[in-house]
């Protein structure tokens, strides 16, 4: 009797402590997705008014020098994509930038890691932030041209979206090759769980 009550409590409290760590667990969940919304703003933010500033500041086609030749502010419109490629397919990027935003903020309900956070939400600043020309620039809606003003020596002219989509599109390469899920866990194939193991063997 006195076997059978222990294993009763011993199965009660491991019960109990399995519920606290899956709240603990779940509780993250509302936490990334709050670190994913606030880099996506902060990203939409920056690149909306740099983007002001440029179109105040300099001319079309105009080349202002920053650093020798290494950097420059040139004022250009693009009807394409990221980096100016697919130029007059406007429309076409205009939906394929809603496919992402919605698929990102599909996935966001199962988001529990802090590194995926913060790439989908560059990710998605950057994508928000070219969509928003895309809606509300001439020449319309859907056709807007996104304002570029970056450039740098043998790289076509961007801006703080395209920055933040490229950076956010490394960032979850690294996660993926590391085995770092978005659900916080790890593959135990991933390459850092194969380099501890060779480290402690060593």
């Amino acid at each position: 009797m006195q076997t059978a009550r222990g294993a009763s409590l011993t199965d009660t409290g491991s019960s109990q402590g399995d519920g606290r760590e899956g709240d603990g667990t779940a509780a993250q969940g509302p936490r990334r997705f709050v670190l994913l919304a606030a880099v996506a703003f902060t990203g939409i933010a920056a690149d909306l008014a740099t983007k002001e500033a440029a179109l105040a500041l300099l001319r079309p086609g105009e080349a202002v020098s920053v650093v020798g030749e290494i950097l420059r502010f040139t004022l250009v419109f693009n009807t394409g994509a990221a980096f100016s490629i697919g130029t007059g397919m406007t429309w076409v990027f205009s939906l394929l930038a809603f496919v992402v935003v919605g698929y990102i903020l599909r996935i966001a309900r199962r988001l529990h890691s802090p590194g995926w956070a913060v790439a989908l939400g560059l990710i998605l600043g950057g994508a928000c932030g070219n969509l928003v020309d895309r809606l509300f620039r001439d020449p319309g809606p859907l056709r807007g041209a996104v304002v570029d003003w970056i450039q740098l020596p043998h790289w076509p002219v961007f801006n703080i979206a395209d920055s933040c989509i490229v950076v956010g599109g490394v960032l979850t390469v690294l996660l993926a090759f590391n085995g770092v899920n978005i659900d916080g866990t790890r593959d135990r194939g991933s390459a850092t769980t194969a380099n501890d193991g060779k480290g402690k063997r060593a």
